[in-house]
């Protein structure tokens, strides 16, 4: 039974999903604000946590900044539940370390096809192997880190997936809609902004030389 951890600071919001979520069959637990959730993900590690954005003291984004600092908590699942649609907030939630960011008002129906879907894709499925090297660079999936120039390196989930498929193909351009498909899923409703949010993020932590972008088509990771 997956589990899942339910953040928010409205009481009513945290019933109607606890009760849509029990009745499709999924543990639940469920926290006031961040640092409650913190303290819950320590005893009892969720699969996947809906966390709202806008909450007194630590809020959603610094929430998820947090649960990502530690390497624990790589495969934990995290989909941003709020009512804040602006561009900045989404990019907010992505740079962040967020696999989904999903509006409020939803219909439970759709709450609960959007979670299967994150569920399904927790392991990608791409033929990618568990140790790819290409010159200072090497993307290990078995340990899940990244060694540049004998420096380790933590990646959020999304990032280091991303990153091992460009890998996988030195020099080949991979389309935007390829990597959708093949990092988040064709049944997972991402923003445009998606990729281009990662690749920054990645490029931060590697070095902006090693991917190349491909105007109007995609990206490439070039060996340096």
């Amino acid at each position: 039974m997956k589990r899942i951890l339910i953040v928010d600071d409205e009481p009513d919001i945290r019933e109607l999903l606890r009760y849509n979520l029990e009745k499709a069959g999924f543990e639940c637990d469920h926290a006031e604000n961040g640092i409650q959730a913190l303290e819950k993900i320590k005893v009892n590690k969720p699969s996947l946590v809906l966390l709202d954005v806008m909450m007194p003291g630590m809020d959603g984004i610094q929430t998820c900044e947090a649960i990502r600092e530690d390497k624990n908590n790589n495969d934990i699942i995290i989909a941003f539940l709020t009512a804040r649609s602006e561009d900045y907030s989404q990019i907010a939630g992505l740079q962040a370390g967020s696999d989904d960011y999903i509006a409020k008002p939803i219909k439970p129906a759709v709450l609960l096809s959007r979670i299967q879907a994150l569920l399904r894709r927790k392991n990608p499925n791409f033929n990618v192997p568990s140790d790819t090297s290409v010159a200072r660079l090497t993307v290990d999936k078995e340990k899940h880190v990244v060694n540049l120039d004998g420096n380790i390196l933590q990646l959020p989930r999304k990032e280091f997936e991303l990153l091992a498929l460009l890998i996988s193909k030195p020099n080949n351009v991979f389309q935007r809609e390829q990597i959708l498909s093949t990092v988040w899923g064709t049944d997972v409703v991402v923003g445009d902004r998606t990729i281009d949010v990662h690749i920054r993020k990645i490029r931060e932590k590697i070095g902006d030389g090693w991917i190349k972008t491909i105007k109007g088509v995609g990206y490439k990771l070039t060996p340096q």
